[in-house]
């Protein structure tokens, strides 16, 4: 049937969604702490880092593939230690798949929970204090849950990016069955062989749908959210 994956169709759809997932999962901690820090902070150089975190949207992915190629591949400056240190690599591996897609998606799950943070009334946090709440418990019973609205948006916007990542991938980790062959990197390679047309067909369509899906999540979610932190029916 036309509409049937194959099983190698199959196993890139489900590495893509197991790389989108840990992209997202790895990236969550650093992007609160980001988001938080220039939403929250003014610092020398927080221009500086605000250009960094946005760095992956404006520069060709193949660039910041090659970026993490130099530094963390198997020869790379922080590579080479993981490697002989703890015998831990992300070369030629799905490890390394989810790490370019959590780069390239970072900006946009930093900058989601960013104007969460900074449309939550900082008077809140400020009262809180006041009430002899540390910074710990204000984080958690104050900012958390009213950035929770961006969180979910920058966590499925960045999901979404991961599954349609490629650039990145394909420098930093090459296009290796059942490891780094996402389900972009099979798409490029289904595109150069020839009479692949059916199955060129369901993955572009298998590849939309789940955009639309991660997409149309992100809204119901974040609009869930705001309503129940508004205490709208």
């Amino acid at each position: 049937m036309m509409f049937a994956p194959t099983p190698l169709e199959q196993e890139a759809l489900w590495l893509s969604l197991t790389v989108a997932f840990w992209a997202v999962v790895i990236s969550l901690p650093f992007a609160v702490a980001v988001a938080w820090v220039l939403a929250r902070l003014n610092f020398w150089g927080k221009i500086l880092l605000d250009g960094l975190v946005h760095l992956p949207l404006v520069l060709p992915p193949v660039v910041v593939g090659y970026f993490l190629l130099v530094t963390l591949g198997r020869n790379g400056v922080i590579g080479r230690w993981l490697d002989q240190t703890f015998g831990f690599t992300f070369a030629f591996n799905w490890k390394g798949a989810a790490l370019a897609a959590g780069v390239m998606g970072f900006p946009l799950f930093v900058r989601a929970i960013r104007l969460s943070i900074e449309a939550a009334d900082p008077r809140l946090e400020a009262a809180a204090r006041t009430l002899g709440a540390n910074p710990l418990q204000v984080f958690w019973r104050i900012t958390l849950p009213l950035m929770t609205p961006g969180l979910i948006t920058g966590a499925l916007l960045s999901f979404a990016r991961a599954l349609g990542e490629f650039g990145a991938t394909i420098t930093f980790v090459a296009n290796i069955p059942g490891q780094t062959r996402t389900l972009p990197i099979a798409i490029y390679t289904i595109l150069q062989s020839p009479g692949g047309d059916e199955a060129l067909f369901r993955m572009a369509l298998l590849a939309t749908l789940l955009a639309i899906v991660a997409l149309g999540a992100s809204e119901y979610l974040a609009r869930q959210v705001r309503k129940r932190l508004h205490g709208a029916s």
